[in-house]
């Protein structure tokens, strides 16, 4: 009885000891964690919808959290978030394209610093039957692997002269052929790719406050054909791979979405890489992701974001060009074709008060 006794006892305190010792463990890494995420200093900001998944990626809070940063990001329109008159106590603004920047500024922003954090073409995306066919036309041209569009200003007067898709092969397709955009009056794609056409427009040129009045009404048309738009490019692109080729054949967007897409959805890879096509505009427009900093907290992360470190995962993991000398974007990387080394065909955007007349114009549809 008395070495049952003992046995007992033993055990309670084997127990004990065991319990003391890895309860303790176990609340002493809870509250190890607790006060590292505690002292993490939380920077809050608007970003376009383009950047939300690289913000919200683990990797990329992991490397913050490595600066002592903690971000709650909320998704908003490029144009839109930079011409609201209200402040939401934010700590930065993250929307593409530097026009955003002067636009701020011109409706009384205050900025503590403002940089690009990396770089997206615009591009078209669309499906192989269109690609082979615009391919057939002259339009576009499949050159080291690469799809570029040779032949802008022949699309857009097909566009406008209100040509059906089956004058170019396409049967199947119905009604008039139609390259759908976001929103211009609050997506960037979507102003980018109005002042894109603008330019083409002017022979090749870009527009001034002189010369844009002579472009407009055919801007203006272009985009009252496409009736509903979306505010968001990504919620753009879901569609255009939702609802495939029927529903849109042609949309435009930046060309880091097929690659982020690509590697959050690998079980989709094989599908992408035999139906979907990126088409580079010749020459495309860059948009580039200036970062706002609004206080000392925007500026801190505006530093932690151009870390070379953050650069590289943001170009293997989310298809950002980066915006650093010296930080190789390497295609083969990437587990997706057709995408070129280097963009070398670009075109300068409008100034700001071209843009904000587009803009005008286009808010009214």
């Amino acid at each position: 009885m008395q070495k049952f006794l003992g046995l007992i006892i033993l055990l309670a305190v084997a127990a004990a000891t065991a319990f003391f010792m890895f309860g303790k463990d176990k609340v002493a890494s809870f509250s190890s964690g607790s006060a590292s995420t505690a002292n993490l200093t939380l920077v809050t900001g608007k970003a376009g919808s383009e950047k939300i998944n690289f913000l919200q990626s683990e990797n990329v809070q992991r490397l913050l959290a490595k600066q002592g940063l903690r971000v709650d990001v909320r998704k908003s329109g490029s144009v839109e978030m930079v011409l609201e008159t209200t402040s939401s106590g934010e700590d930065f603004l993250w929307p593409a394209s530097q026009v955003n920047v002067e636009f701020f500024k011109k409706t009384g922003g205050s900025i503590q610093q403002s940089a690009d954090v990396f770089n997206s073409p615009i591009v078209l995306y669309s499906w192989d039957i269109v690609t082979d066919a615009l391919i057939k036309a002259g339009i576009v041209q499949h050159r080291d692997g690469v799809n570029y569009i040779i032949d802008l200003p022949k699309l857009l007067t097909l566009i406008m002269e209100k040509r059906q898709w089956k004058e170019i092969n396409l049967p199947q397709l119905y009604g008039s052929m139609i390259i759908r955009t976001t929103d211009p009056s609050k997506s960037n794609s979507g102003s980018m790719f109005a002042a894109l056409i603008a330019n083409t427009l002017n022979g090749g040129e870009v527009v001034s406050t002189t010369s844009v009045s002579n472009v407009l009404p055919q801007v203006t048309d272009f985009y009252a054909r496409l009736g509903y738009m979306e505010a968001s490019s990504a919620v753009l692109f879901e569609k255009f791979l939702q609802q495939g080729v029927g529903a849109y054949p042609l949309i435009v967007g930046y060309e880091n979405q097929l690659v982020e897409y690509s590697l959050m959805h690998k079980e989709h890879l094989d599908l992408l890489k035999s139906k979907v096509r990126v088409l580079y505009p010749v020459p495309t427009v860059w948009a580039s992701h200036p970062l706002i900093a609004l206080n000392e907290k925007g500026k801190k992360l505006l530093t932690a974001l151009k870390s070379p470190e953050i650069q590289k995962l943001a170009w293997e993991e989310h298809g950002f060009r980066s915006g650093l000398l010296g930080v190789e974007n390497d295609p083969s990387v990437l587990d997706v074709v057709g995408l070129p080394k280097t963009i070398d065909a670009v075109m300068p955007m409008p100034s700001a008060a071209v843009m904000k007349e587009i803009t005008k114009q286009l808010s009214s549809l």
